[in-house]
């Protein structure tokens, strides 16, 4: 039997104050696997200039920051900041907004109360959310949502992180697919997680 061993970090609980270190896990671990994009959720630029400090000290590797949908919080109202936004592409950064891809429309069906409901959708986040860590169903589609956008391609392996509220507390190892294709997806590996969620 072969197999391989690695370290996985449990942080005693989640939230913004683990960022500093999944910026470091997921650059160790992308480094470790050859992996050249790292895939981050981040709501209001903060936990994208946190890991791009530590990105751009490798050379070859690539962030991708994947934000909320203009309108998610306030209609018509995009909660990344502009300046933030205009820094980090000046260095490269790659930043997609794009509807949630595992609820997106769905939600518009499920908070009506004259359809009501949860969606099968809803349902397949809220098992990431409640079995494993809100920072996984995070970094779970946030990679489908860059797939769909054509920023990683199924036939690549990517760093992916996802937090609680905010910043940063789930790194992990993720084949993509494109939403069409979810069950294509695999988590391959987890790097860091709140062991108490």
């Amino acid at each position: 039997m072969t197999y391989t061993q690695k370290i996985v970090c449990y942080f005693d609980r989640p939230g913004a104050e683990n960022t500093r270190d999944c910026a470091k896990i997921a650059v160790e671990r992308a480094k470790e696997l050859g992996i050249s994009k790292i895939v981050v959720a981040s709501c209001s630029g903060a936990t994208a200039v946190e890991f791009h400090k530590e990105i751009s000290k490798v050379s070859g590797l690539k962030e991708i920051v994947v934000t909320h949908v203009v309108g998610f919080s306030k209609p018509g109202e995009w909660e990344f900041s502009t300046g933030i936004a205009e820094d980090l592409r000046s260095k490269g950064v790659t930043i997609v907004t794009g509807t949630h891809a595992l609820s997106g429309l769905e939600r518009a069906i499920s908070r009506n109360p004259a359809l009501g409901g949860v969606s099968r959708t809803e349902v397949i986040a809220e098992t990431l959310r409640r079995t494993i860590a809100v920072g996984l169903k995070v970094a779970v589609e946030c990679t489908l949502i860059a797939a769909d956008q054509g920023y990683v391609s199924p036939d690549e392996e990517v760093i992916a992180v996802g937090g609680t509220m905010e910043g940063a507390d789930t790194v992990c190892v993720i084949k993509p697919s494109h939403t069409a294709s979810y069950f294509n997806l695999q988590v391959r590996e987890i790097a860091a997680m709140p062991r108490n969620r």
